[in-house]
């Protein structure tokens, strides 16, 4: 789960462009995109995934996948916690061990304080929706 968050914290930098923000690696590769009404793509537009207004985060096939809580609990389908995001936007897995932050100038930093990415423009819950529900290792 670590390498996952870590990995996907990779993925989170977010420009606005056209409605939508990029999601940008930390070499600025654009790896996905998502738009103002919550609608997840991947680099090829191709549509991957929904975030609602309700917290409620569905793949593309509209099946529930997850949960964003106000209090920046992330959970999956099965409502098991699998981590949090907090207001300073310090990034922590289900056991409540630091993976990484989002930093109010926009940097994302995994672990040990290096720069993997940037997010602007985006509320941090759904910058973390993005990794711990679209992004994958294979």
């Amino acid at each position: 789960m670590k390498k996952i968050i870590f990995l996907a914290l990779f993925f989170l930098s977010f420009y606005a462009v056209n409605a939508q923000e990029r999601v940008q690696n930390g070499n600025y590769q654009t790896v996905g995109y998502i738009a103002t009404d919550g609608r997840v793509q991947n680099g090829n537009y191709q549509t991957i995934g929904y975030i609602n207004t309700d917290g409620r985060v569905q793949d593309g096939n509209y099946k529930t996948i997850g949960y964003i809580n106000k209090d920046g609990r992330i959970q999956n389908g099965d409502y098991q916690t699998a981590g949090y995001v907090n207001e300073d936007g310090r990034v922590q897995d289900g056991n409540y061990r630091t993976v990484g932050y989002v930093g109010k100038d926009g940097r994302v930093q995994n672990e040990n304080y290096q720069t993997v990415g940037y997010v602007q423009n985006v509320d941090k819950k759904w910058a973390a929706a993005f990794f711990f529900f679209f992004f994958t290792t294979k």
